[in-house]
């Protein structure tokens, strides 16, 4: 276990792929009785070694989850079934979802890339805004949609633990309908605003230039957007087009990805009245410019 800081820990799972980087951060926050901020995957070991890190005396009050994708969510309920630790989040995995991803959802859509914990369900609830104090901890939970819908981050002083809204080795997979490029935006601006000292992401390193790493990520953003738009002047296309088009430097492994990326900018473009799909908005829908 690797102490960041005064009463900040972290332990990387070893789940390292090319959607989780070297694995998934898992925080523990505190002395004495602790918290534990996104327990990782269902592996026995990973828990294991948490709870082999804590000192002696100690012991985990607080279970903390920041959304419930398969690499974040499934060691809450064996953690807490071992410690007797509530489980903590902002809901279920669809909780949050603007009501476009909803519609979308109800469509039948499901989303892609990490995979989600449909199992999941806290013991209690954590809303925007929250502040949970014990011991000698205190955090502060922010609903920062984007990346999923159910996500938070936590304020721990002047530092923000951002799970996968921003990460420290690359930008967020943004996957409809539990992502939203909109939401995404409005989260950015949310963190951004709090003019944190430093951000602790859910994969990666600590990111010690905030608002530097989320100038670059919404700027990311906007270029990917001014793509879409340069290739719909030639023609109308689908998603699965555009991404072909666009995405010529990256592994096919993770084109379909990709094409998620792809449909939630159309998604936002569609919500600002740039582009239109036919015949409805869908992930194979044609879309063309307004």
């Amino acid at each position: 276990m690797e102490e960041l800081e005064p009463g900040l820990r972290r332990i990387v799972a070893p789940n390292p792929s090319p959607m989780t980087y070297t694995g998934t951060c898992s925080y523990v926050i505190g002395t004495g009785a602790v918290g534990v901020v996104d327990p990782g995957p269902a592996d026995p070991a990973h828990l294991q070694t948490i709870l082999d890190g804590l000192a002696r005396g100690e012991r985990i009050s607080h279970i903390l989850v920041t959304h419930a994708h398969l690499d974040h969510s499934p060691g809450a309920r064996l953690l807490a079934d071992a410690t007797g630790a509530p489980v903590l989040a902002f809901g279920p995995p669809e909780a949050g979802r603007s009501p476009i991803m909803a519609e979308l959802a109800a469509s039948g859509m499901a989303g892609g890339g990490e995979g989600v914990d449909h199992g999941f369900h806290p013991d209690e609830p954590l809303g925007d805004g929250e502040t949970l104090s014990h011991g000698d901890w205190q955090v502060t939970a922010l609903h920062t949609p984007g990346h999923f819908c159910n996500h938070l981050s936590f304020v721990l002083g002047d530092a923000v633990l951002t799970g996968d809204v921003v990460m420290g080795w690359s930008s967020t997979l943004i996957s409809p309908p539990d992502g939203d490029l909109s939401d995404y935006y409005l989260s950015l601006e949310r963190i951004d605003a709090l003019s944190p000292r430093i951000l602790y992401p859910g994969h990666g390193a600590p990111v010690s230039d905030p608002r530097g790493l989320i100038s670059e990520q919404r700027a990311h953003r906007e270029s990917r957007s001014a793509q879409i738009l340069e290739n719909l002047r030639r023609r109308p296309a689908t998603p699965h087009a555009l991404t072909q088009a666009i995405y010529t430097d990256i592994p096919p492994a993770l084109l379909p990805a990709a094409e998620r990326n792809v449909f939630a900018h159309l998604v936002e473009m569609t919500q600002q009245t740039l582009v239109a799909p036919a015949p409805h908005l869908h992930p194979k829908a044609l879309f063309s410019l307004t």
